[in-house]
């Protein structure tokens, strides 16, 4: 079953985008980036924290991190460091579902972000009353969201799952005879639908970056790259998807780009990920895949705008100051912790 159902809250996301000032990347002289790289690694000593930063920050934030014994990885791994880390303080780079998850995983952790302002369309467009109410018209599904939520929607999941993990868990649940709640992204549930043959009601969400992706204009750069193989991440549309080498994660993607036999790709994410790309495989080339289309106005042009919000000159502030400290209503504490216990519980079996 695919019914995509109509949520006007995907407005929500369109005047957000319409209000954000996504700030150009900074252009720091390099006595600066030096002193403020200087200072951030002291901060992180003195106030016994860890810096973990997403695949699609940027390329400063991401060694910065390898650098100070933190860790750059997708939302599922960042989720396992930032639990068993001993620091006191832990610093999400990335947005803020991705805080929202390390502090109810670690409550009794400070968790900080460069800017909380950083959220995700996926988020956004996925309000907890919208969703509990469309949860409670379908009581015989078991509800099962991505990561990219807010912890009140979590709290109202079975289950959560990351994209490197999302079809093992609906496969594991279809062969109980389970019919599935899948929110919020409609691409990627869409692949898990179509891999796994699990029965779905699909939560119609989408990310800004990937759903720019499109196969006329990947299959154009194909035309001028024919040697180069094709990485899509499953939030991109079913299009893009179908012309793929591969599918997957962004650590799976990661791998494939390892694995494959090409020596250059067109990768359909967000481009922050060419830095670990790159380190992997640095005698390959990595090339942006289109988006939107000749002519378009792009909102992302494959780099997500609040993953861009974080800086290094917020971070130093952040650490410096304690300012954007992640909360997360006590009450909802111990209901979202649930479903992601048992993420990370079946993933530690799948090890």
């Amino acid at each position: 079953m695919n019914n995509l159902i109509d949520n006007a809250a995907k407005q929500l996301v369109k005047q957000h985008l319409d209000h954000l000032h996504t700030p150009e990347e900074a252009q720091l002289s390099p006595e600066r980036k030096a002193e403020l790289i200087a200072k951030i690694k002291r901060l992180l000593k003195e106030k016994d924290a860890v810096l973990v930063a997403h695949y699609y920050t940027s390329n400063d934030l991401q060694a910065l991190a390898e650098e100070t014994g933190g860790c750059v990885s997708d939302s599922l791994e960042m989720a396992r460091f930032g639990n068993q880390h001993p620091a006191k303080t832990l610093v999400v780079a990335g947005v803020k579902f991705m805080g929202e998850t390390a502090k109810i995983l670690n409550p009794e952790k400070r968790v900080l972000m460069p800017t909380l302002e950083a959220t995700c369309s996926l988020d956004l467009g996925c309000p907890v009353e919208e969703f509990s109410a469309f949860c409670d018209a379908n009581p015989d599904y078991t509800v099962v969201v991505y990561a990219n939520t807010s912890a009140a929607v979590k709290a109202r999941a079975d289950w959560v799952v990351t994209s490197s993990i999302a079809v093992d868990v609906a496969e594991h649940l279809a062969a109980q005879g389970k019919k599935i709640i899948w929110a919020p992204d409609k691409h990627l549930g869409s692949y898990v639908q179509k891999v796994t043959g699990a029965e779905m009601l699909l939560w119609d969400g989408a990310c800004i970056v990937h759903e720019e992706f499109k196969a006329r204009g990947v299959l154009d750069l194909k035309a001028v790259y024919p040697d180069a193989g094709i990485l899509v991440h499953p939030e991109s549309p079913e299009a893009v998807m179908d012309i793929a080498d591969a599918v997957g994660s962004t650590s799976q993607l990661i791998k494939a780009s390892q694995t494959l036999p090409n020596p250059r790709f067109i990768v359909a994410t967000d481009r922050g990920i060419f830095y670990k790309m790159k380190q992997a495989s640095p005698d390959k080339e990595f090339i942006e895949a289109p988006t939107a289309g000749n002519g378009a106005t792009c909102r992302s042009c494959a780099h997500c705008p609040w993953m861009a919000m974080n800086e290094l000159e917020n971070l130093a502030h952040v650490l410096e100051t304690g300012e954007q400290e992640v909360f997360v209503d006590s009450a909802l504490i111990p209901q979202a912790l649930v479903p992601l216990q048992r993420m990370l519980d079946f993933a530690k079996s799948k090890r």
